[in-house]
């Protein structure tokens, strides 16, 4: 075994440059299946990393996926609003906890603004129930302070005391802005890995603020009053969404009921669990496509190499007569296709991962950028070194087809080609 083994190594040695060819088409179609496991798993640990610990999510009636997207994604826009007479209405019932009100349709420079209360920051869990916490500065408390998300405070260069201003609507650039009312940067959130690291936090007060000479979304001067704002009773008309925490969680589904048959409005209450399992079975036959597609490219990859080696065979007739004449067996000779092919998917699959990681490295910063999507450098999972060993098993069998055929000649005429 082992002196067939030094026979394979030296073989591929001679054929280095077909080898290794070979080797880079069997890595990168590896490295394309293993990054579609890897993007897939990740990301839907980053959407339910999201957010924890809350047991109902609040919204205009919609569907589930729609009103858990734009509430805790920032993804899209709610189709309606909910009333605040409706939120201290629901606020108010005995099993409730705390409530989050959330207050969205702002931005600066791309990123999404978020009118919400001090209870955000108490109340608010992502991951295993982690809590918000600050790596500058503190909560809004006066009614322009503003806190920043750690990656807007990063790739806007933000620091505490600075200046910001909010444009009207969403979008990475808007004509109109709230110039008249600037806001100063008080509080800079640590990195949490979720959309909050992309959003600006202010008080619901401070929406209300901004929007007092605005009608029907054109900005007029003057048509909210004359007073000072600090004479005003800045109490929301409406907010976007609300989560929810409960006393017990018997009472979840009571609450849920008696929202969605809420007579004032028209509104829907989610479990975020369960509105996250209806999200990946849409997303299921996507999921099931990328991995179809990236597994053909890899057999794709498997079958160039067993191409390479049927092609070879009838060169290799004397080499094979060699061996058989130094008194090499005729399974030998197979054995010795096998470990070749074998040899060669092995190599493929460390270049893989090397390809894979090392893209990873460079990629997850414009991945996190420009998709959203927070990726880790985690070592392979189960699910993914069992796609290995499925590959480098295939990999195998490849290789008996070219040694069944080595075999056959070795038998049949490997003795009979003159030296």
């Amino acid at each position: 075994m082992r002196v067939v083994l030094r026979l394979a190594l030296r073989s591929l040695y001679n054929r280095r440059v077909t080898a290794i060819m070979t080797m880079i088409s069997i890595a990168v179609s590896v490295a394309l299946l293993l990054g579609v496991e890897k993007i897939r798993t990740e990301a839907k640990h980053s959407f339910s990393s999201t957010i924890s610990g809350t047991d109902l999510i609040i919204g205009a009636r919609s569907g589930s996926v729609q009103l858990l997207l734009y509430s805790v994604f920032r993804i899209g826009n709610a189709t309606n609003n909910i009333s605040w007479k409706s939120y201290q209405e629901i606020a108010s019932q005995p099993s409730v906890a705390w409530t989050i009100p959330i207050s969205l349709g702002d931005s600066h420079r791309g990123y999404r603004v978020l009118g919400t209360t001090g209870d955000y920051f108490k109340y608010y869990r992502y991951g295993r129930k982690h809590p918000l916490a600050f790596r500058d500065g503190h909560p809004f408390v006066a009614l322009h302070d503003v806190v920043l998300g750690a990656e807007v405070a990063q790739t806007l260069g933000y620091q505490l005391g600075q200046k910001v201003i909010i444009s009207h609507g969403i979008g990475s650039t808007s004509f109109s802005k709230h110039e008249d009312q600037p806001f100063t940067v008080v509080g800079i959130l640590k990195p949490t890995g979720t959309p909050l690291d992309r959003t600006l936090h202010v008080s619901l007060a401070a929406i209300e603020a901004i929007h007092i000479d605005w009608q029907s979304g054109t900005y007029i001067p003057g048509s909210g009053g004359t007073a000072p704002l600090a004479e005003r009773k800045l109490e929301p008309k409406q907010i976007t969404a609300m989560l929810v925490g409960l006393k017990s969680k018997l009472s979840t589904f009571q609450l849920q009921r008696s929202v969605n048959n809420y007579r004032k409005e028209a509104l829907q209450a989610i479990l975020p669990g369960v509105a996250l399992q209806e999200l990946w079975a849409m997303l299921g036959v996507v999921e099931s496509t990328l991995l179809v597609i990236s597994g053909f490219v890899v057999a794709t990859g498997l079958f160039g190499m067993l191409t390479v080696l049927m092609t070879s065979l009838a060169e290799r007739r004397r080499e094979m007569a060699i061996l058989r004449s130094v008194g090499v067996r005729p399974w030998q000779v197979c054995l010795l296709l096998v470990l070749e092919t074998g040899g060669l998917t092995l190599a493929g699959i460390v270049l893989a991962m090397l390809f894979l990681y090392g893209g990873l490295a460079i990629c997850i910063p414009l991945i996190e950028s420009y998709l959203g999507l927070y990726l880790e450098l985690s070592l392979p999972g189960l699910y993914e070194l069992k796609l290995l060993l499925l590959v480098f098993v295939t990999g195998l069998l490849c290789g008996l087809i070219p040694g069944y055929t080595a075999y056959r000649y070795s038998l049949a005429d490997g003795m009979t080609v003159r030296l």
